[in-house]
């Protein structure tokens, strides 16, 4: 049987991080180099494909454990009545929804995404479900938000930054918009901690998700980038590494299911 694809290692994960200069070269979509235009632009195709079944989707490979994930990073971030909060890569809405009922009617929720499918597929959700909080939603950049200096009290990220092209300067997009004091949650996937279970992962990923997202998605495609992205991603103390160098301080991260997802926190 083919071995599975490995993890990166550290010096191709920090290589993936670098700006590309000039604002050419080179992203990684998924285990693909590809131009930086390029991976924006297969980016948008992706979500636009898999954005009607994608809350499913989730919940199925996940088997929900997702939602678990979600509450408990939402709770981290210690979200407080009258909060301004922003949810870049806000896809369908899961994380504006919880910060919607935490921050209640007089704080507000801002869902910023690039594309447009996933938002609309998340209204339906938000609307049911919001409970009199307000949720306003917004397509745009993570990399360039429009947003004045300072604006929010707290922005979170959810399993979106790892499709950004410029991980940095979204980021630093990101700390511009806080006030100082702010916080920041930054939910991602990670590498499992146990040898032993990452192997099990491994096969769950490389040989299952595909063959479920090709049945129940009609998108194979979509769902070998999925794993692939996540073993390109940076690990907890690179990711922390990185949030220090464009301006976070009181950086730290909880992982939850042995490492499968980490919550990582800062302020600015």
């Amino acid at each position: 049987m083919r071995s599975f694809p490995r993890w990166w290692r550290a010096e191709r994960r920090r290589s993936a991080l670098e700006e590309p200069p000039g604002g050419g070269g080179e992203a990684y979509f998924g285990f693909e180099a590809v131009a930086v235009e390029e991976k924006t632009a297969r980016m948008i195709r992706h979500f636009e494909a898999v954005a009607p079944v994608y809350d499913r989707m989730n919940t199925l490979l996940s088997f929900g454990i997702h939602h678990a994930w979600k509450r408990q990073a939402v709770r981290l971030l210690g979200l407080r009545p009258g909060m301004r909060v922003l949810d870049v890569c806000g896809g369908t809405g899961d994380l504006s929804l919880l910060a919607a009922r935490r921050v209640g009617p007089r704080g507000r929720v801002v869902l910023y995404d690039l594309n447009r499918r996933m938002i609309l597929a998340g209204l339906p959700k938000l609307k049911r479900r919001a409970e009199g909080a307000f949720v306003r939603p917004v397509q745009g950049n993570a990399e360039e938000i429009a947003c004045r200096d300072g604006a929010v009290d707290a922005a979170m990220v959810g399993f979106g930054i790892r499709n950004v092209t410029r991980m940095r300067r979204a980021f630093a997009e990101i700390h511009r918009v806080l006030r100082p004091g702010g916080r920041l949650l930054c939910l991602e996937f990670s590498r499992p901690t146990s040898a032993g279970f990452r192997l099990l992962y491994d096969f769950y990923s490389f040989r299952i998700m595909p063959v479920l997202g090709e049945w129940i998605a009609g998108n194979r495609r979509a769902y070998t980038h999925l794993p692939e992205s996540i073993r390109t991603f940076p690990l907890p103390e690179e990711l922390a590494d990185l949030l220090r160098a464009v301006g976070f301080c009181e950086v730290r991260w909880r992982a939850f299911t042995n490492g499968i997802a980490v919550a990582h926190l800062a302020c600015k």
